[in-house]
């Protein structure tokens, strides 16, 4: 049987390790919030009210649908994708947005230039990976929680002007929405912590 003092050491160094693995999963979020690479991605607005979290806006992007075509390293004959991590390499466009112009299974070949960005994302099993057919990747960047009564008016207004969202990545892939912006307008921010 444990004396007291055995039992109170154990229960500071369990709290220390939560507190400690609370603190590792935060530093990690702000880390990439702070130093990952900025880019913008076009936003298509879908449904918005979590009845156990409040608003949000469920998002998709130009990159939410990657043509089959822009993947290099499909093996011969192979006809459905695994489960299996993607790697996404984007490219800033004229309209300042980002968009797909190259994409791995697994890793890229190269890092990416200056002017580049990979994101990492995760591809389900079973997408047709035919010619001509595109696969939707998920990168975890898919919901923004808004202020309750938020949701609504902003997901209207998506279906008549464009909006975008700033993501930073991390120099493995990772995502993390920064910022939800209307134009040059930055509407919500994400807090570091």
């Amino acid at each position: 049987m444990m004396t007291g003092k055995r039992l109170v050491i154990s229960a500071l160094v369990l709290a220390l390790v939560q507190i400690g693995f609370l603190s590792w999963i935060i530093a990690g979020r702000a880390a990439i919030l702070r130093d990952g690479r900025q880019v913008l991605l076009k936003v298509e607005p879908i449904d918005p009210r979590d009845l156990m979290r409040g608003d949000y806006i469920s998002l998709g992007y130009e990159i939410s649908r990657i043509p089959v075509k822009l993947i290099a390293n499909i093996p011969t004959g192979k006809p459905s994708s695994d489960d299996t991590s993607i790697v996404v390499r984007l490219k800033q466009g004229a309209d300042g947005y980002w968009g797909p112009t190259a994409a791995w299974f697994g890793q890229a070949p190269t890092p990416a230039a200056s002017d580049e960005a990979d994101i990492a994302g995760h591809v389900a099993e079973g997408w047709d990976l035919s010619e001509g057919r595109t696969i939707a990747p998920d990168y975890g960047i898919e919901r923004f929680y808004l202020p309750e009564g938020e949701g609504m008016a902003i997901q209207s207004d998506m279906r008549v002007r464009p909006f975008g969202i700033r993501v930073a990545i991390a120099a493995n892939g990772t995502a993390q929405i920064k910022a939800l912006t209307d134009g040059d307008k930055t509407l919500f921010e994400e807090p570091l912590y």
